[in-house]
């Protein structure tokens, strides 16, 4: 993986001063997700056999404890994890989601006109965010970065529109554990593509997916990405045998 079909979809680039890697090209990411749309719950859902309710649930618990005012959903796609975080934050918390993605947006508005959720939903491009400078107390994003144009200007972007004291809390796909790494990439390189297509009739879509997971850097290089962008205080919190991390980073 990572060869002609994941170049589909990217760019060579610098990545935070790590070395060169395949860089997302963010049109074409904007027109997969676009085709994608009407299905990508229910993709979501099965691929990762359920356990993406999970990952949501220790993402939202994490920006809980952080306590916001005010919270900005970046990459919100179909807008799960704004619903998560409206669920778990009390009402009087201000909740955002922003894609760059229209008909991503409309999944998540109509589902917030079924379900009456408290909601704002925004068109939002994580490399120009149309948020002041210190507006917001946190910043979530769950398998988004991936899919940046330019990793480096997106977490400055982040710490950008971040209150001092405020934190950004990114969950994505990461390097799982040295002996699980082998059967994993079988199942991601192998099966996934293949069930994609059956789920969803993309699996173009699914195979720049697996090579951006494997593109993507482990916990402590990202880390250090984070810090390099500026932030203070990085955490890493990995789950489900490393495939996948929550970082935690303050302004």
């Amino acid at each position: 993986m990572g060869g002609a079909k994941l170049e589909k979809y990217a760019r060579p680039g610098g990545v935070g001063g790590f070395g060169v890697a395949l860089m997302p090209e963010g049109n074409a990411v904007k027109a997969m997700f676009a085709e994608v749309a009407p299905r990508y719950d229910v993709a979501n859902h099965l691929l990762s056999g359920g356990v993406d309710f999970y990952w949501r649930r220790k993402l939202t618990g994490l920006v809980r404890a952080h306590q916001p005012q005010t919270v900005v959903d970046l990459a919100t796609g179909s807008g799960d994890v704004a619903f998560a975080l409206r669920r778990a934050l009390p009402q009087s918390t201000d909740i955002t989601g922003m894609d760059f993605c229209e008909p991503m947006l409309d999944s998540a508005r109509a589902k917030q006109e079924k379900a009456g959720a408290a909601l704002t939903f925004e068109v939002g491009d994580c490399m120009t965010l149309p948020l002041e400078d210190n507006s917001v107390d946190a910043v979530t994003i769950a398998f988004g970065v991936r899919n940046f144009e330019d990793r480096d200007r997106g977490l400055r972007e982040m710490r950008r529109v971040l209150r001092p004291g405020g934190a950004a809390f990114v969950l994505e796909f990461s390097q799982p554990f040295g002996w699980f790494r082998p059967i994993y990439y079988v199942y991601l390189k192998g099966l996934l593509p293949l069930f994609a297509r059956w789920i969803c009739g993309r699996r173009d879509a699914y195979d720049y997916l697996a090579g951006s997971i494997e593109e993507f850097p482990a916990a402590p290089d990202f880390c250090r990405e984070f810090e390099q962008a500026g932030f203070s205080k990085v955490n890493a919190f990995r789950l489900t045998l490393g495939i996948v991390a929550i970082h935690r980073a303050v302004k």
